[in-house]
C-alpha cells in the first residue's frame, strides 16, 4: 500500500503588504526544524511572497530537498456558500464576490486536491511505498483540504483557521479515506511565537 503524507503550514508572520517579517522568520526556521527528521521528498510552496519566503527558509533544515511553486496553493477563496450556509459572522466577508470569482476559486480548489488529496500511484513507474511532502500555503487552503479528507460540506472550510507556520499533517492510502493526523499543532513554537494569525483573544 502506498502513503500519501502532506505536511500542511500556514506561512510565516507578514506585515500588511504580505511580506514575511522577522517574527515569521523565526516561525519558519523551527518549523524546518521540526521536519528535519522527516525524510521529506519536496516542498511546495504558493506562489505568494510570504509563502515563498517561509518555504526557503524552513528548506535551509532540510539539505537536498527540492523546493518549487505550485500554482494551486495560491491564496483564495476555495467556496462561496449560499446564503444559507453563510454564517451571520460571514456574511459581509462575501460582498462583491461574483459568479466569476466564485468560479474561479472553486476550481482552483478543486485543482488543489486532484494535485495533492490522493495516494501516491502505485502503478506508475517508480512510485515510492510512501512520500514525504511539505506544503507552504495559506490558511483557506488548509481548511479546504481538511474539509476535503473529512468529507464534510462545501461550506464548511469557513471556521477552520491555522496560525502562522502551524502544522497539520494528513495522510492518503488507496482505498481508504483520508486520515488527519493532526490540525494546527504549533508545539514546534514557543508561547510568544504561538496564535500568530487568530484574532486576538485568550487562547490555551
Amino acid at each position: 500500500m502506498t502513503t500519501r503524507h502532506l505536511y500542511l503550514a500556514r506561512h510565516g508572520a507578514a506585515d500588511a503588504f504580505g511580506e514575511l517579517i522577522g517574527i515569521g522568520r523565526r516561525q519558519a526556521g523551527l518549523l524546518g526544524e521540526r521536519l528535519a527528521s522527516v525524510p521529506v521528498d519536496a516542498v511546495w510552496h504558493s506562489p505568494l511572497p510570504r509563502a515563498v519566503a517561509s518555504a526557503h527558509e524552513l528548506a535551509r533544515h532540510l539539505p537536498n530537498v527540492p523546493v518549487a511553486e505550485a500554482a494551486e496553493l495560491v491564496d483564495h477563496v476555495p467556496y462561496v456558500p449560499g446564503a444559507a450556509e453563510t454564517p451571520p459572522s460571514w456574511a459581509g466577508f462575501f460582498d462583491g464576490y461574483d459568479d466569476t470569482e466564485a468560479a474561479s476559486g472553486q476550481r482552483l480548489a478543486e485543482a488543489l486536491v486532484a494535485r495533492f488529496a490522493k495516494a501516491p500511484d502505485a502503478t506508475a513507474k517508480g512510485t515510492q511505498p510512501n512520500t514525504h511532502e511539505v506544503l507552504v500555503t495559506h490558511a483557506y487552503q488548509i481548511a479546504w483540504l481538511v474539509r476535503h479528507a473529512l468529507d464534510a460540506p462545501p461550506s464548511r472550510w469557513l471556521g477552520l483557521n491555522s496560525a502562522n507556520t502551524a502544522l497539520t499533517v494528513i495522510e492518503y492510502r488507496n482505498g481508504l479515506p483520508p486520515t488527519i493526523v493532526m490540525f494546527n499543532d504549533m508545539s514546534h513554537l514557543p508561547p510568544d511565537l504561538r496564535w500568530t494569525g487568530f484574532p486576538e483573544g485568550m487562547r490555551p
